[in-house]
């Protein structure tokens, strides 16, 4: 009887941890450089209910500018992992316009989960119509808009660099005006 191959565990492994680094590399590094994508189009015309009140927020008023929707829901824990480094990146950068949507959650909800993390400039998304018309798969989501009112990129899942990547598409579309 002729000897059993023995499969190599180790050299699988190995593999897999590769591809593993493979992909947080391009996720971090080289995904969020890619603002110029064939499927480039324009943000759709929604209105969001602003928490605090007030004349509803559209994407159409912040022509001009660089826009981040920052999509989230106040029980997804990547949300709350992300949420610091995307407030640092806001108040290191107060000429960019950065707006955190929440998708799906009454306004009593989200009142409470914004004033515990410091947020600003909350909207408010209850009938999740965002998940549509922005193909948000998951959350936290970001998503960029250009100042001419292109959606440049999204971003979804945690993402430890959000502050560079954001950087590079403020960066990079501003020079594009």
């Amino acid at each position: 009887m002729p000897p059993r191959a023995r499969v190599p565990w180790g050299r699988l492994l190995d593999i897999a941890a590769a591809v593993v680094i493979l992909f947080a590399l391009w996720k971090v590094f080289i995904a969020p450089r890619f603002l110029n994508a064939p499927g480039v189009f324009p943000a759709p015309h929604v209105a969001f209910t602003r928490l605090n009140g007030g004349a509803p927020f559209t994407v159409e008023s912040t022509r001009g500018h660089v826009l981040f929707l920052d999509f989230f829901a106040t029980w997804c824990t990547p949300c709350r992992a992300e949420l610091p480094l995307v407030q640092a990146w806001e108040r290191s950068h107060p000429q960019a316009l950065v707006v955190p949507v929440d998708v799906g959650e009454s306004r009593a909800a989200v009142r409470r989960f914004a004033i515990a993390h410091g947020m600003h400039h909350v909207v408010l998304d209850p009938q999740q119509l965002s998940r549509g018309y922005f193909q948000i798969l998951g959350f936290p989501t970001m998503v960029v808009i250009d100042p001419r009112g292109y959606i440049r990129a999204t971003w979804t899942g945690f993402n430890p660099a959000i502050g560079p990547a954001m950087s590079n598409a403020l960066q990079h579309l501003q020079k594009k005006r």
